[in-house]
């Protein structure tokens, strides 16, 4: 299902791209409410590698039927991301690695807490498993535990960048001169110049998250399309600061609201209302970005249009090349 375009382009051979199996090692992030099957597999057929957020299926058997479904949709390799987070009334997480290992998913993308005895539970089925960390000591901890890469999340990502405030040009080569096991890089990336620069700085992949949002794929509403590719790179708030669990997402009402509520101290119960998932999984679906908290990374200010999957990496792919081209002449 590759576009001919794409299969005329040179692969990027790395063991990341050797590992997932695929053309390009450009992984799609497992983003909740939007690592859907459509999603993955729009980035598995580009030549990429998709993935489905286990947690945005409402139960274990509904994991394994967007499974079945990606699988309608692509023929190419894909993964699923599980994400592990401590808390009052946690979901089943051992019941949704029984999907995925039930379901013959071949690399599995963890964030969040990562149980030892889930690593040995998967690694027993075969399953190959990347674990996301934002500080080189976790990843050094994730290696030892016996995960087969890492994912290195820079101050720049979406999400939740930790608390030690470390940038990708600092993080990605410090992770690579410590970890044996290759590292993809997070955050920041969404051209073929953050291609270029991750695999000269140590990395062999990436992780786009806030990118693969703005294309014509993403199951998102366009006007958040288009609300990202209105901002700049200035347009992120990290909240929850206070609260020592910073998140980066969209300036919007909300954040903003959240923000001048940590400056004047609050606790999480009284902005719990502004910040609640099914609020801002509405606002993606309803196209209403000042409704919901909206995750996105500092990259949001080079995104200025919504390609296909297919346009986005073949144009990634060349300009990465050509990059690198560009350097190398210059040492001829």
């Amino acid at each position: 299902m590759m576009s001919e375009t794409n299969q005329t382009l040179p692969a990027i051979r790395t063991r990341v791209s050797e590992m997932l199996g695929v053309r390009y090692p450009i992984i799609q992030g497992g983003m909740q409410w939007v690592g859907y099957a459509e999603m993955a597999a729009a980035v598995s057929n580009a030549g990429g590698f998709g993935v489905l957020t286990a947690l945005s299926q409402p139960t274990p058997e509904a994991l394994a039927a967007e499974i079945e479904r990606c699988r309608g949709l692509t023929d190419k390799p894909f993964g699923v991301n599980l994400t592990i987070l401590p808390s009052i009334n946690p979901p089943p997480y051992e019941a949704y690695l029984d999907v995925i290992i039930g379901s013959r998913i071949k690399v599995m993308e963890t964030a969040g807490n990562n149980p030892k005895e889930f690593i040995v539970k998967a690694k027993a089925a075969g399953v190959k498993i990347v674990h996301k960390c934002v500080a080189v000591r976790h990843a050094l901890s994730a290696e030892r535990n016996g995960v087969d890469a890492v994912s290195i999340d820079g101050f720049e990502c979406a999400g939740h960048p930790g608390e030690d405030d470390i940038g990708g040009m600092v993080l990605i080569p410090a992770a690579a001169r410590k970890l044996k096991i290759p590292i993809i890089a997070s955050g920041g990336i969404g051209d073929g110049r953050g291609l270029a620069a991750a695999l000269v700085l140590g990395a062999e992949g990436i992780n786009m998250g806030t990118r693969f949002c703005a294309t014509k794929e993403a199951p998102i509403h366009e006007n958040i399309k288009q609300a990202l590719v209105a901002a700049s790179e200035r347009d992120t708030r990290l909240i929850f600061r206070t609260l020592h669990n910073t998140a980066r997402v969209l300036k919007n009402a909300i954040s903003v609201e959240v923000v001048e509520s940590e400056k004047k101290g609050c606790r999480f119960e009284d902005i719990r209302h502004l910040v609640a998932g099914a609020r801002g999984k509405a606002a993606l679906v309803a196209g209403t970005p000042d409704d919901g908290i909206v995750t996105v990374g500092q990259i949001v200010g080079l995104i200025d249009d919504v390609p296909t999957c297919d346009e986005l990496i073949r144009r990634m792919v060349a300009e990465c090349h050509q990059r690198l081209s560009l350097v190398n002449a210059a040492f001829a």
